[in-house]
């Protein structure tokens, strides 16, 4: 096992979501991601660097950079290894930080747990579209402290 990483099941899955909105402002060093629940009202923001809102954003809508980014790299190399991205689970909100895991499905049907930040673990999974699951638990203190923000902030709605 390397950094990061645990086989077998961690945990239970949790409540789909979507990335419903992306919210970049280049002059600043706080970007939002929200998270909407699926066929359902629930929702929450992320605050993620500049970079992963790029990334995100940038798979989001297809673009191919020059040279291989990061959360390409990351995608080729599972995808070159005979494995095969299965979902994203996002399964602690610890002290205002999110925690989360990519898993994937290794070339003899074994699932890894790979542990990441929410906004990489998104930008990797999100030009796959692979799912997105929120624990109950997490989804319960997002809604206590959303990070200060309401679902649409004022100086955002012009960014979507």
């Amino acid at each position: 096992m390397g950094l990061g990483v645990v086989s077998g099941d961690a945990g239970t899955v949790g409540v789909r979501m979507e990335l419903s909105r992306i919210f970049i402002r280049e002059m600043s060093d706080m970007q939002v991601i929200e998270l909407t629940e699926v066929g359902g009202e629930r929702s929450f923001p992320i605050v993620i660097g500049l970079p992963e809102a790029f990334a995100i954003e940038r798979r989001l809508k297809g673009i191919r950079a020059a040279r291989p980014q990061t959360h390409d790299l990351l995608s080729s190399v599972i995808d070159a290894l005979g494995g095969r991205l299965v979902r994203i689970e996002i399964h602690t909100l610890d002290s205002g930080t999110f925690h989360a895991r990519i898993v994937a499905c290794r070339a003899d049907g074994e699932e890894v747990d790979i542990d990441s930040r929410p906004s990489d673990a998104i930008a990797v999974g999100v030009a796959e579209g692979v799912p997105i699951y929120v624990s109950e638990s997490v989804l319960a203190e997002a809604a206590k402290d959303p990070q200060g923000f309401s679902p649409s902030p004022p100086d955002f709605e012009d960014q979507e």
